[in-house]
């Protein structure tokens, strides 16, 4: 994947453009996990890699630049959710990765997801789409610890209330 429109006239410059280009794979598979689809996490990457190229100066610390670069992509991603107005951010087959999981779990857990708010989604997304933990989670979008633990917890007790809930769908359904 290419960046489109970012070219470096001085060193500094041809450092940060480096730096982008070095993290578009990670980007990228960021990006897809939350937003569920491949032509839209390749957009949104783009959009984040050139707000980064147009940020650039705000860049201090190189030591962080990963991080600054992933919460402008999950940023992206967010306004990209919001514009799309919908709420689904993972696929089950993002968290259901075992070689004889059934479509119809990943089915499951995919509705499941989408009943999680979107910020739920994006840190479920992060600690089991992108295996995560909980410090680089914080870092990559800007949270709290305790935020982010608070937001997986959440998200673990709705997902919970959600499988119940279609289990005894399924049940009274038989």
């Amino acid at each position: 994947m290419a960046i489109v429109g970012i070219e470096a006239t001085t060193t500094g410059e041809e450092a940060v453009r480096e730096l982008l280009l070095s993290r578009l794979d990670g980007a990228y598979r960021l990006a897809t996990c939350i937003l569920r689809d491949q032509t839209a996490a390749e957009d949104a990457v783009q959009d984040a890699a050139l707000r980064a190229w147009s940020m650039r100066r705000g860049l201090r610390d190189p030591d962080r630049a990963e991080a600054w670069f992933a919460r402008i992509v999950v940023n992206t991603c967010r306004a990209e959710l919001a514009r799309r107005a919908r709420r689904p951010v993972v696929s089950g087959a993002n968290l259901v990765a075992g070689a004889d999981d059934s479509p119809e779990l990943r089915d499951e857990v995919g509705r499941a997801l989408a009943r999680l708010t979107a910020d739920e989604q994006v840190v479920v997304a992060m600690r089991f789409g992108r295996d995560l933990t909980v410090p680089q989670i914080a870092l990559q979008t800007g949270l709290r610890e305790g935020t982010v633990k608070s937001r997986l917890h959440n998200a673990q007790e709705h997902l919970r209330a959600a499988f119940e809930a279609e289990r005894r769908a399924e049940e009274a359904g038989r």
